[in-house]
């Protein structure tokens, strides 16, 4: 829509369906994924660091090589060692995440309680979630929340832009190109079905900015199982693949092989680039997941 076209049926009437939209699809995403964000917390020990702040952390004991002036005396006469008083370290990170919409992630089998977009989604704002809350700077890329932002307004605009979607899709989707914070940290959450020379792409521009960061690769089950047989036809989601055979079963041997091998090259190219890498199955509790690209993006600050 061109700026400054009215919209059909009046301003109050598409004011009000887009409310009944946004508030009927964000509360139950942001809900579901705060309660992911929940249990994650729990076991975590959190990504507290000493180093230059204001805020005091915790009292350690002098060692070698410690200056007399890092001594907190007073806290070191009531006992018989010497103490340092240690501050946290304040120093916000910003990380910028890519959720694929693209239509083949629209993909749910009967084994798979969600499609893989929904997954990814869940996964970008409960990770959104736990980094605002531990005071950094989170974007969304591909939207016009990419620049990272601390807050929450910035999780409920991550949110809205999440539950919003895009009317146009293409089959597989790549990374956008969006502008990296430089020294920052990134995520791609996407099945990476698509030409892998467009991660590539998006991963040197990262390296050129200093930026490191973590794949994961959401995939369903039947994706990796391959439970088919029998005379099929099969479609890519947007239609523009088809493929039709009379013994599925066949295929199974060299698709079983061909996804195998690429996933072995997304986990090298992410080792050769400083990148960690995970494959996901949306049969999965998403928790471990959001676990571990908790730790992936924030443990080695």
């Amino acid at each position: 829509m061109s700026a400054g076209a009215s919209r059909p049926g009046g301003t109050a009437e598409w004011l009000r369906r887009d409310a009944e939209r946004i508030s009927g699809a964000l509360p139950p995403l942001m809900a579901e994924a705060e309660r992911l964000a929940h249990t994650v917390v729990a076991g975590v020990h959190g990504r507290r660091r000493a180093g230059p702040g204001e805020s005091f952390w915790q009292y350690r004991h002098a060692v070698p090589g410690d200056s007399a002036a890092a001594i907190d005396w007073r806290h070191s006469a009531r006992s018989d060692s010497y103490y340092i008083r240690e501050m946290e370290w304040e120093s916000a990170q910003s990380v910028q995440i890519w959720a694929d919409d693209a239509q083949a992630m629209d993909y749910r089998s009967d084994a798979a309680p969600r499609s893989k977009a929904d997954r990814a989604a869940l996964l970008a704002l409960a990770l959104s979630v736990l980094l605002v809350r531990g005071g950094e700077r989170v974007g969304l890329m591909g939207s016009a929340q990419s620049r990272p932002r601390p807050g929450e307004n910035q999780l409920t605009r991550i949110a809205l832009e999440l539950s919003r979607g895009r009317e146009e899709r293409p089959d597989y989707g790549a990374p956008p190109a969006d502008p990296l914070t430089r020294g920052g940290r990134a995520v791609f959450l996407s099945d990476f079905m698509g030409p892998s020379a467009d991660l590539f792409d998006a991963i040197a521009r990262a390296a050129e900015s200093g930026v490191s960061g973590a794949l994961v690769q959401i995939l369903d089950p039947a994706e990796e199982s391959f439970p088919f047989d029998g005379r099929l036809i099969f479609r890519s989601m947007a239609g523009v693949v088809d493929f039709e055979t009379q013994r599925a079963r066949a295929l199974r041997e060299a698709y079983v092989s061909r996804l195998a091998e690429r996933r072995e090259m997304l986990a090298e190219r992410a080792l050769r680039s400083g990148w960690q890498f995970l494959q996901h199955r949306t049969s999965e509790s998403p928790r471990k997941a959001l676990l571990w690209l908790y730790m992936a993006v924030g443990g080695d600050r």
